[in-house]
């Protein structure tokens, strides 16, 4: 690295595990004061590293960071940066990808019994002295009566793919960039994502955000849906059409949903999504568990720690700029 600075943009996780591990390397970190372009360029102009959780890195701002070489993202999504400009620039950058798949899996799991089960609307009937056992919303489902479409067969999609199986599921994965074989193996229906879509008792969304998936779900995707089926999206807010959703979920043409991640984070006030009984809403929590809380800021560090001493860094996501560092 043509410096030692590593800059933080920005961080809302507690303590300071990361710039700990930074500096026992031997290697100095500052903390931008807010994640605006010209806070992160005032803290980081002669920096070689960023760690960044949700601050937008575009082209722009690199051009004003002629020292940096290292970009390290704090969690698995790296959509906030732009990856192709970061390569155009020499500039590697690296994801936090392994920190929380069980708990992404399980959180995901987790939805789905819950809305399949109907226990939220259960709970609420018996404390309003309601007793019906037959009155299950949105689902009521038997596993092996039931499709889930997992869309996405990277580490958390296959977990929960996997999982869902386990229980007795029948499990259908689109994923273009896995040969059929690979997913035939494991026990699994591989299907286009139209068709998994239209079959899906429960779709599940695991697919990176990039333009091609924006709005992947939207209204021309959910209106091939089943009237009985839910949606659940653990992964990546802009996936979804919450619009869309939201119509399709007031007008009955959706059984429900579970959502953990939104277009607007947190989600706003004014949201739709926010008065529908048939939605089961999580804060971006699925990630989280003490073990992840402790292992998230160090694996971002790990990454510029290894890159700086020369090993291997597996995380990063751009190889093709290693031939420019």
């Amino acid at each position: 690295m043509t410096s030692d600075l590593v800059v933080i943009t920005d961080c809302d996780l507690p303590g300071t595990a990361a710039d700990d591990a930074l500096t026992a390397a031997g290697l100095r970190v500052r903390r931008a004061a807010s994640p605006s372009a010209d806070d992160i360029v005032a803290a980081a102009a002669d920096a070689s590293a960023l760690i960044v959780q949700w601050a937008p890195i575009t082209g722009e701002l690199l051009d004003r960071l002629p020292n940096l070489r290292f970009i390290s993202r704090l969690g698995i999504g790296y959509d906030m940066i732009d990856v192709e400009a970061a390569t155009e620039r020499g500039i590697l950058v690296a994801n936090t990808p392994a920190y929380c798949l069980d708990e992404v899996a399980t959180h995901t799991l987790a939805m789905i019994l819950t809305l399949g089960r109907g226990l939220v609307s259960y709970d609420r009937a018996v404390r309003a002295g309601r007793w019906s056992a037959v009155d299950a919303r949105p689902m009521g489902f038997r596993p092996a009566a039931t499709s889930v479409a997992v869309v996405g067969y990277g580490r958390i999609g296959s977990l929960v793919a996997r999982r869902c199986a386990a229980l007795g599921f029948h499990v259908v994965v689109a994923d273009p960039m896995v040969p059929d074989v690979d997913i035939l193996a494991d026990g699994l229906e591989p299907a286009p994502l139209e068709e998994a879509i239209a079959r899906a008792d429960v779709l599940t969304l695991h697919a990176p955000l990039t333009d091609a998936t924006r709005h992947l779900v939207d209204g021309a995707a959910l209106a091939t849906m089943k009237p009985t089926a839910v949606i659940v999206n653990t992964c990546r807010g802009p996936l979804v059409d919450e619009e869309a959703l939201a119509d399709a979920l007031e007008s009955g043409r959706l059984a429900g949903a579970a959502i953990d991640v939104f277009e607007s984070e947190p989600l706003p006030a004014s949201s739709r999504l926010r008065a529908l009984d048939t939605v089961l809403l999580t804060p971006h929590a699925a990630w989280y568990s003490p073990e992840a809380l402790i292992d998230l800021p160090l694996h971002a560090a790990d990454n510029i720690i290894d890159h700086w001493a020369g090993r291997a860094v597996p995380a990063i996501v751009n190889r093709v700029a290693a031939t420019a560092d």
